[in-house]
C-alpha cells in the first residue's frame, strides 16, 4: 500500500500526526512544517521571497523551491490543499 493511501485510512488528525512522528525524524517534520509556512505566505502574495525568508528565518532557496511547486509544477498539491482549507 502506498503512503497516500495509508494516510487516507487514518481516522483522525491525531492519528495522522502520530504516524508522521513515527515516519519522519524531528528534522524532517520541521522542514515539512517550514515549507507549509512558506507556502501559506507565498499564497497570500503580499510579501517578497526575501521578506518571507527573513520572517521565517529560512533560505531564499527554500522559498524559491516552494514557490516553484506552488505556482509552476503540475502536481497542484499545495493549490488543492489551499482550496480545501478555504
Amino acid at each position: 500500500m502506498k503512503l497516500p493511501n495509508i494516510i487516507n485510512e487514518l481516522k483522525s488528525p491525531k492519528e495522522v500526526e502520530n504516524f508522521i512522528k513515527d515516519l519522519c525524524t524531528p528534522s524532517e517534520i520541521k522542514a515539512i512544517n517550514e515549507r507549509w509556512e512558506v507556502a501559506q505566505l507565498l499564497y497570500k502574495k503580499d510579501k517578497s521571497y526575501r521578506e518571507i525568508a527573513a520572517e521565517l528565518k529560512t533560505s531564499t532557496a527554500t522559498v524559491t523551491r516552494v514557490a516553484r511547486f506552488l505556482f509552476s509544477e503540475s502536481n497542484n498539491g499545495y493549490q488543492n490543499a489551499f482550496k480545501r482549507i478555504k
